[in-house]
């Protein structure tokens, strides 16, 4: 996108092609191959960081993701306030990140993905079909997802829709506050929680340390949505970010524990296509279960997701660090 006038308050002519179907298909483009390159950077960590540190070490290269996130929210968020039409200078900046992020992607050690199952597209799902533990954990993991998912967008709309009657001394919250509570202050608490869930990632139980994490999910959906008063928005804020410091370690990293070595690309690409079928549908369905009743009920419903969910994890606790070995199901998936 080329841009004209920056000074301008934000209009069609800002945009050298101001077509809502270009915007469409470049968004769309930028989050399919920003997600494509999820499962190869797990094979990375697979690759380069011990086993036994490696929520250790991801933890801290994570800690200037989420350093940058809350600045650049916080910068983001005063810069809207001021002006709206300030935006096509965040677009800019997203572009400059990726193409930094390319750069440095480059130089990081790595080999050739194994092709034991073939080069089908749809090839990793067979893991799914074929292996009990892998399959329970992505039920489980579709249930939160969804949740979460549901929550993200519906946290924003929350807040700014004065019709839900969230107020801030009797007036509508600026775009400043909605990112401080949706932004900042979750981010900062990823941040000063997240070494400490690296920590327990390498020696705590797996699907004990899921567990605690989704009863945070559960907690902090409560808070936010059905507090009613500021200091619960915070607290569900800061819960959010406590448990998303968690599950930032527990989503990119869960695989390297179950999954052969050389099949762990496989593993976190179904992991991530299931993600990417839940992040379609669950913001839809959110907004169209949730347009006949009020907000608050989302509290509700997403605290219910998330305890199915973990209903499914509960029995494979005794699995949580059994870790097996590469040929056997290597083996069993070829058979």
């Amino acid at each position: 996108i080329v841009f004209g006038d920056w000074s301008s308050d934000v209009c069609s002519s800002d945009l050298l092609v101001p077509v809502l179907p270009v915007f469409v298909i470049g968004a769309v483009l930028a989050m399919t191959t920003s997600s494509a390159v999820i499962p190869l950077l797990t094979q990375i960590y697979q690759e380069n960081y011990p086993e036994r540190q490696r929520g250790k070490l991801f933890s801290r290269a994570f800690i200037i993701r989420i350093a940058t996130a809350a600045l650049f929210s916080e910068l983001a968020g005063r810069a809207l306030s001021n002006r709206i039409g300030y935006f096509p200078w965040l677009l800019a900046v997203f572009a400059g990140a990726f193409a930094f992020a390319a750069f440095t992607l480059v130089r990081i050690p790595s080999r050739p993905l194994a092709t034991l199952a073939g080069t089908h597209p749809f090839r990793s799902l067979r893991y799914a079909r074929d292996d009990r533990l892998f399959r329970q954990t992505l039920i489980s993991w579709m249930f939160l997802g969804f949740a979460t998912l549901m929550m993200l967008p519906l946290r924003v709309e929350y807040l700014a829709n004065e019709k839900h009657g969230v107020l801030l001394d009797g007036k509508p919250l600026t775009a400043a506050t909605i990112a401080m509570l949706t932004g900042v202050i979750p981010n900062v608490a990823r941040l000063v929680l997240n070494p400490l869930w690296g920590w327990l990632f390498d020696r705590m139980n797996f699907f004990t340390l899921r567990i605690t994490l989704n009863i945070g999910f559960a907690l902090g959906a409560l808070s936010f949505f059905v507090g009613g008063s500021l200091p619960w928005l915070v607290l569900g804020a800061v819960l959010f970010g406590i448990a998303n410091a968690g599950a930032d370690l527990a989503w990119s990293l869960w695989v390297t524990k179950f999954a052969p070595p050389e099949r762990v690309a496989d593993y976190m690409s179904a992991h991530t296509f299931f993600t990417g079928l839940r992040g379609l549908f669950a913001p839809l369905v959110a907004f169209y279960v949730l347009a006949g009743m009020p907000l608050h009920f989302a509290g509700w419903i997403c605290a219910g997701l998330i305890l199915v969910g973990t209903g499914f994890l509960i029995p494979e606790i005794k699995h949580g660090r059994r870790a097996r070995p590469a040929s056997a199901l290597v083996e069993e998936v070829s058979e």
